[in-house]
Order: structure tokens, then C-alpha cells, then sequence
């Protein structure tokens, strides 16, 4: 699959998901954050993060293909297989802020991910992400975004209304910032 996924998304679907994602984090998220990129895929939102200036950016996915081009993009300074829902293999509080794009839809990452997410991310800091709203209301994703909330592990921010990240999927995203507890 990761072979010509990025070249499909961009030239077939006119993929905006990226650059919504890194345009939002910006307003966020000073230049020199050290910034994990979750579900990277082939790294194209790497790229749109590099292109707003942001250097330090590490990469996950789950497919060592996509991450093999992921690496092509020369966007990251390290990349790593894990898998989201499960422990990942950061220390607390590595990270300034966490992008994830695409990846939080029916039957992909869970919402149980979030956990570790907040874990690796600094007091304070930025958590930007899609979530298709079918998953929200469908797979335990409104619960955990609220029990997250009210267990004081972060605070919501932002959520722009749903929008396709790509044209004609007919699959609504929203945008959502959350900023984790102090």
C-alpha cells in the first residue's frame, strides 16, 4: 500500500489533511518544539510541518512501508514502528506536541491511544489530531475525549467543525486541539 499512496492522496484526492493540521499546530506550537508525528504513513504531514519551519519531528506508524517513505522525505530525525493503542517507546514528556492525521477512524487507531500520547507528551503541551466523526460517536471516542477531560489529563483547546480531508471520500473530520495538564 505504500507504494504510490502519497502520490494518490495528494494528485487523486487533493489531500488537505496535512497542511490543516500543520497550519492549526502553528498557532500553537513554537518552531523549535520537538514535535511526534503519530500515524505519519508515508510522511506527508511531516512534510507540511517542515514546510511551516519545524525541524525536530519524529515519525510513527504501524507499516514499515510507509515509514520507509516516510524516511525518503528527509523531513524527520528519527522514525520508529509502534503501534498506536499500545505503549509506546518514549519516556513521559519527550515531546512538545503530538500531530496525528487520518489515523483516528472505524477500525484504526484506538481511542485508548490518547493515554499514551498525553504520556509522551511535555505539561503544557499541544495534542492535534483529526478524528473522523463517525468514530467519535461510533467507537468510544467522545467517552474518552470527555474522561480524559474531566480526569484533569488535558484540556480542550479547539475542535473545528467536520470536513473531508480528502475530496470526495465523503468521510468529516474534525480538528481537534487539546493541551495537556500542568
Amino acid at each position: 500500500m505504500a507504494n504510490g499512496y502519497d502520490s494518490d492522496l495528494t494528485e487523486k484526492y487533493h489531500y488537505q489533511g496535512a497542511r490543516l493540521v500543520a497550519e492549526c499546530l502553528e498557532q500553537y506550537v513554537d518552531k523549535h518544539a520537538s514535535i511526534l508525528n503519530a500515524g505519519a504513513g508515508g510522511g506527508l504531514s511531516g512534510v507540511a510541518l517542515a514546510a511551516k519551519g519545524y525541524a525536530d519531528l519524529v515519525a510513527i506508524d504501524l507499516s514499515e512501508g510507509m515509514l520507509q517513505s516516510a524516511r525518503e522525505k528527509g523531513v524527520y530525525r528519527d522514525v520508529h514502528r509502534m503501534v498506536l493503542g499500545e505503549v509506546l517507546d518514549f519516556e513521559d514528556g519527550t515531546f512538545d506536541a503530538v500531530t496525528s492525521v487520518g489515523i483516528f477512524t472505524m477500525a484504526h487507531a484506538p481511542a485508548s491511544s490518547f493515554d499514551e500520547l498525553i504520556r509522551v507528551t511535555k505539561p503544557g503541551g499541544y495534542i492535534v489530531f483529526t478524528l473522523s466523526e463517525e468514530a467519535y460517536e461510533k467507537a468510544g471516542f467522545k467517552e474518552k475525549l470527555a474522561s480524559l477531560e474531566s480526569d484533569w489529563k488535558w484540556s480542550r483547546v479547539e475542535m473545528q467543525p467536520g470536513q473531508e480531508l480528502s475530496q470526495g471520500s465523503g468521510v468529516l473530520h474534525q480538528l481537534w486541539v487539546f493541551q495537556t495538564s500542568i
